[in-house]
């Protein structure tokens, strides 16, 4: 009887507890194939990082987490779930976050920016393409084209400012419409299309393709653009622990993909279906966008350009400021319970270093204006190489081993940005040195100004090209 009734008060204590515990939804939307959103979803979901860091004590001691992901293709749906209060947390660009906080100050309510995941202050990352046997070769001949790009997204912003620096008006020189990447990638196949222009990383992912040659890196407009995450402002205020374990799982991603790019961008490919070397080419060191935790002035810009922008669209008319939008209150507590420097952050505008020694050589690679990569099939690690030359004479010898190459990297001379080197241009001086270029004519006056020479990739790949103009 002693027995039952301890038995009876345990289940009571139990039931009591149960009662008062509370159940946290910690609902999370993430763009998995926007990949410069991976720290602040595919990577924190798919490594279970998230689990790591949430509060289970104080307040939180007899909470439990109900964590729930939702994948979407772009920000626009992402912002309807998120102000409908299905989620809580969501990861999109500077132009859908602009309007994500516009709709949620047009539904009474509130959303903050709390981080930057990705991004470029110069605006490297979107890019302009066009079918791989198109005639073009650079934005000046696009004037009477049509262009597509998703409407309202970073991509259109970059398009608008490149159109306008070459003097023309977006109404009448060209004709701009609207179109999603997955609609745009067999548009430009079939030739329905004279250029698509687009976010991340679909300039990159149609040319690795074989179907597109890109033709206008965002970093010519000079239009810093940047990938982040968003949180309702009420969920963060009421529950801001629980914002700074989803940060500091986030910083944990950014340390496990800059120790050990190539695994984790293969990663990626395995969810997504984006090729590895394609990831790797924002992802890997020197990288075509920086991940970066950190709100630098331009970003902060960036945002505010997206405003006034949507603005002019005629896609908002919410009265809405960057700097309301922009929180840095819970990054900055994450980076200190992780033990680092905001503030150095904040000072760093440097890519991800490279810290190789060049494959053939094994000398430490200390220029990288002319560095290039070759990451061959069955290979775990990307080689690097102090010079296109070097590349190019590796990968003759791959080749002819019976191996083949999964990507050619090479990096454009004037932009500072990474390229696949089989839709590059490339130019030589008067002593043979190489150089890559984005633009066919960058390199053709390159090779004039140095007494060199114009040369293509097939000439380079199969050793018939002479370097020397002589």
């Amino acid at each position: 009887m002693s027995l039952h009734r301890t038995l009876l008060g345990v289940a009571v204590a139990l039931a009591i507890v149960s009662a008062h515990a509370e159940t946290i939804r910690v609902a999370i939307g993430t763009q998995d194939t926007t990949i410069n959103c991976a720290t602040g979803g595919l990577l924190i979901r798919e490594l279970k990082l998230l689990d790591k860091y949430l509060p289970h004590d104080g307040k939180y001691k007899d909470v439990s987490y109900d964590v729930q992901w939702k994948n979407f293709t772009s920000g626009a749906p992402l912002t309807n779930e998120m102000v409908a209060d299905k989620l809580d947390i969501g990861s999109m660009a500077d132009f859908p976050g602009s309007a994500n906080a516009a709709a949620f100050q047009k539904a009474g309510k509130k959303s903050v920016f709390i981080t930057v995941l990705s991004g470029s202050t110069l605006g490297s990352g979107n890019g302009i393409v066009v079918p791989k046997d198109s005639p073009v070769t650079s934005i000046s001949e696009l004037k009477g084209r049509t262009i597509s790009v998703p409407f309202a997204s970073t991509a259109h912003g970059m398009l608008l400012r490149a159109v306008a620096a070459q003097g023309w008006d977006p109404d009448k020189d060209v004709n701009i419409i609207t179109q999603a990447p997955e609609v745009a990638g067999p548009a430009l196949q079939a030739g329905k299309v004279e250029a698509h222009a687009d976010f991340v990383p679909f300039a990159e992912l149609f040319v690795h393709r074989g179907f597109a040659r890109k033709i206008f890196d965002g970093s010519q407009a000079n239009a810093p653009t940047y990938h982040g995450t968003l949180a309702n402002s009420a969920f963060a205020e009421k529950y801001p622990e629980i914002v700074v374990a989803f940060l500091r799982a986030a910083i944990e991603a950014e340390k496990l993909i800059a120790a050990d790019p190539e695994k984790y961008s293969e990663l990626i490919e395995k969810v997504t279906g984006i090729e590895a070397p394609v990831n790797y080419l924002y992802h890997g060191p020197l990288g075509l966008q920086t991940r970066s935790f950190a709100w630098k002035p331009e970003y902060r810009q960036a945002l505010q350009t997206s405003i006034d922008t949507l603005k002019l669209l005629r896609r908002t008319d919410a009265d809405i400021e960057a700097t309301r939008v922009i929180d840095d209150r819970y990054l900055r507590e994450a980076f200190k319970q992780s033990s680092l420097n905001y503030d150095a952050a904040l000072k760093n505008d440097g890519k991800h270093p490279l810290k190789a020694n060049d494959h053939l050589t094994g000398k430490p690679i200390t220029d990288t204006r002319r560095v290039a990569g070759v990451w061959v099939q069955g290979e775990p690690k990307v080689r690097h190489y102090a010079s296109v030359e070097s590349a190019f004479s590796d990968l003759r010898k791959i080749e002819a081993s019976g191996k083949s190459a999964r990507a050619v990297y090479v990096h454009d001379l004037i932009h500072r940005i990474k390229l696949l080197a089989p839709q590059s241009y490339f130019a030589s001086d008067a002593s043979g040195q190489l150089s890559a270029f984005l633009q066919k004519d960058a390199a053709a006056a390159y090779a004039s100004a140095n007494k060199g020479k114009l040369l293509d990739y097939a000439a380079l790949r199969s050793g018939s090209a002479k370097l020397a103009a002589n």
